[in-house]
């Protein structure tokens, strides 16, 4: 079938030497130029004020074969514009079942309400990971965006039951809620809960007022991101060879993540000078730890050695970065005079 952009070009283009054939017909036949202008024009369109030109027998086949081919012409562009709307419209109708059976089949996924910097990088996570996800947002411009990267999308207000139901949350695994509105972000926790007791609800709050509220809606998980980043900060500024081991591999990051959530934390142990471990080993370092720690790197010289080798001799200025209980470590430390650096109250 012939593209309604190029019936509407064929029809234009038609009725054009349609136009420049009838008046120099009948500008031929003897009719004043303007007058020719005029008579084709309502011939082709039906107007029918009268003939303003002679016409003969053979001149009323030339009228006759003219207002066939103004009929067709005109018919080619109506034509051409009635096909692109119809299409566009079966288009849409076409697109929005296709999402509606997408949705449809999605089970187990996870749904997230907002579609901003944090719901960006959750959602870039999840696509690595190859977890289904659907987004919620309220914005044109943030859906589309979200589509062109081939998302599943879902424009609604998230606070709208119907939205989360149209959104499968009977059949969802999680959903995370990261607006920048911890009203909005309360109100759709008290949602979601509702509707599905087994989800599990990560949730985002601003305030760390907030974050009683969201566990008492129903999240499962409160996130603080200025808390988190305050946090992260002082770490960086404190503990700096810590984070630059933690952070030299994905596997790491998340260790150091899941870190979090344990009673077990990531020190560094400065060997001094006075120490009486220089010149010991590492294997005779973790021997008098007695199990309490394991050594995970070595900092000398600004070069971090990941796993040292055991039979590694100590020197005064070396920084281990060990694995171990939180009461543990800072007892050995004061025991064999090794400067303890650990974050200022922070866990990991």
């Amino acid at each position: 079938m012939q593209s309604p952009f190029r019936r509407v070009l064929t029809g234009v283009v038609f009725l054009g030497m349609t136009i420049v054939g009838a008046v120099w017909g009948y500008w031929w036949s003897g009719c004043p130029l303007l007058d020719a202008v005029y008579m084709v024009v309502i011939t082709i369109f039906g107007i029918g004020y009268g003939e303003f030109c002679p016409v003969s027998g053979s001149t009323r086949i030339f009228t006759m074969l003219v207002i066939l081919a103004g009929v067709i012409s005109v018919s080619l562009i109506l034509g051409g514009f009635v096909q692109m709307v119809t299409e566009g419209e079966i288009k849409q109708v076409l697109e929005h079942r296709r999402k509606t059976q997408d949705l449809a089949n999605l089970k187990n996924h996870t749904i997230i309400c907002g579609f901003g910097r944090i719901g960006q990088v959750l959602s870039l996570k999840l696509a690595e990971e190859k977890q289904p996800f659907l987004i919620i947002d309220t914005s044109d411009d943030r859906i589309t965006l979200a589509g062109e990267m081939g998302y599943h999308v879902y424009q609604g207000n998230a606070t709208d039951e119907h939205t989360l139901l149209q959104a499968g949350i009977e059949r969802a695994k999680a959903l995370a809620t990261v607006l920048p509105d911890d009203a909005a972000n309360v109100f759709i926790t008290l949602t979601a809960r509702g509707l599905n007791p087994q989800l599990m609800i990560v949730a985002r709050g601003e305030l760390a007022s907030t974050e009683k509220k969201l566990r008492l809606a129903g999240a499962n998980h409160v996130v603080l991101p200025a808390a988190i980043s305050g946090q992260r900060m002082s770490n960086l500024i404190t503990h700096p060879n810590t984070i630059e081991f933690l952070e030299q591999g994905e596997e790491r990051t998340r260790l150091n993540e899941l870190l979090t959530q344990i009673d077990v934390q990531v020190d560094e142990l400065s060997i001094s000078v006075n120490s009486p471990l220089v010149g010991r080993t590492i294997a005779d370092l973790e021997v008098r730890g007695q199990g309490t720690f394991i050594v995970v790197a070595l900092k000398r010289h600004d070069q971090i050695t990941n796993h040292p080798d055991p039979n590694l001799g100590l020197h005064a200025g070396d920084t281990l970065i060990v694995l171990g209980h939180r009461g543990d470590i800072p007892r050995f430390a004061e025991r064999y005079a090794i400067k303890q650096l650990r974050y200022r109250g922070a866990r990991w």
